[in-house]
């Protein structure tokens, strides 16, 4: 089978294009939130917590806040969920807490129980906001699983994580630093 140069060439281009565009995208869809307050979490009855009473921001102040967005279908969040638990016993007894915002991509994940069985069979200890409405989602102009955002002693958003994360890849090491950065400032 021929290919015709011209062909292959602006097939491999645009490929290219899309995906510095995507790169860029999901680099800075989210900016505006950076420096900002977190909005406050959109779900406060017992039924859409898991792990935890309902939690405000307030309740949080003091400590840095580590969002995870997940639901259970996403095999990149279950992936990254070995280096989230670890994270979280490493930095046990610290001004630190992991925050898990379920939110589902496809209506079988609104299931309560479902999510449940999950939380269960990957040991997360944390509290976790079952957000089946996406209303924090929205909020937060999130669009990716995983997505993790830091939250500092103060409330504000520092910065956005996106992706399948392992312990000790590139993202797990950025986000470690800045963890103890935001642990160190008052």
């Amino acid at each position: 089978m021929k290919i015709n140069k011209k062909l292959a060439i602006s097939i491999l281009l645009t490929l290219v294009v899309v995906i510095m565009f995507n790169r860029l995208f999901a680099l800075s869809y989210n900016s505006a939130i950076v420096d900002n307050a977190a909005p406050e979490f959109t779900h406060t009855q017992q039924h859409e917590w898991i792990n935890s009473p309902p939690l405000t921001l307030d309740d949080l102040k003091g400590k840095v806040v580590l969002l995870d967005f997940w639901t259970y279908g996403c095999w990149n969040c279950y992936r990254s969920f070995p280096w989230l638990n670890a994270l979280e016993d490493k930095l046990h007894g610290q001004d630190f807490i992991v925050i898990g915002v379920h939110t589902p991509e496809f209506a079988h994940e609104k299931k309560l129980d479902n999510i449940k069985k999950k939380v269960k069979e990957f040991n997360l200890r944390h509290p976790i906001m079952v957000d089946s409405d996406h209303s924090y989602w929205n909020a937060m102009g999130n669009r990716y699983w995983p997505s993790f955002y830091l939250i500092d002693k103060q409330g504000k958003v520092d910065r956005v994580f996106i992706g399948e994360t392992h312990t000790g890849d590139k993202r797990a090491v950025k986000i470690a630093k800045r963890i103890q950065a935001l642990l160190k400032k008052s």
